[in-house]
């Protein structure tokens, strides 16, 4: 469906109108294309329908502010949904940067996402020592000694270390089959989690009706 913009008598009004549609669309950037057009889309028809209800008598500009008013600041309101959209998308497409960008998005929403974000640190710890380990082959490895060394990845702080070397040029495949491992079983966590929290709360899809609000913030 094509996104089609109000249009007012008053261009106060058109303006005032415009500029929180440009407030929306710099909210939403960080998502796919169609996940922003379908917010804009969804949030342009609660203006529209919500107008519809107003007092032609009170004036577009006074009328349109309400409304807007009633909504909230996109950067503010849309947040959660931007969140749980980008945590979507990550999921969907198993990609490092978008799973980043979501649990960037949704540290503020529990314990859980602060886990999977310090687990994702974990992950770029595994990368960057298969890499030293090309720089530095006699510096980082897997030191053991049963009941008195467990090194993984340490720095060698001294050449005796290098006796208990264990994994040699082994070091790196299984540092990157590690990597890949917490990323998969990590990504597969978060879709769970994803999975439990549309069933508790299915605000994604949802539509709004006009002048639905909680504490002047529109119900998802």
């Amino acid at each position: 469906m094509e996104f089609k913009k109000l249009q007012f008598k008053i261009s106060d009004a058109q303006r005032i109108y415009e500029n929180y549609l440009k407030q929306i669309k710099s909210a939403t950037k960080k998502l796919p294309r169609e996940d922003q057009q379908d917010i804009l889309m969804e949030l342009n028809s609660h203006i529209y329908e919500s107008m519809a209800k107003k007092n032609p008598e009170t004036g577009e500009v006074t009328n349109l502010l309400t409304v807007l008013d009633r909504i909230g600041v996109p950067d503010e309101v849309l947040k959660p949904l931007v969140a749980e959209r980008k945590l979507n998308q990550a999921i969907r497409t198993f990609n490092p940067v978008h799973v980043i960008q979501a649990l960037m998005l949704n540290l503020s929403y529990g314990i859980t996402y602060i886990i999977f974000f310090i687990s994702y640190l974990f992950i770029a710890a595994f990368s960057f020592l298969a890499v030293a380990k090309l720089f530095y082959p006699s510096s980082v490895g897997f030191y053991y000694k049963k009941g008195e060394i467990f090194r993984y990845g340490v720095f060698a702080s001294n050449d005796n270390l290098q006796a208990f070397e264990v994994l040699g040029n082994w070091f790196i495949p299984v540092t990157v089959l590690f990597a890949f491992v917490f990323y998969f079983i990590i990504t597969i966590f978060l879709k769970l989690n994803g999975s439990l929290k549309s069933v508790k709360n299915d605000r994604l899809g949802k539509h709004l009706s006009p002048d639905t609000t909680v504490e002047g913030h529109p119900i998802w």
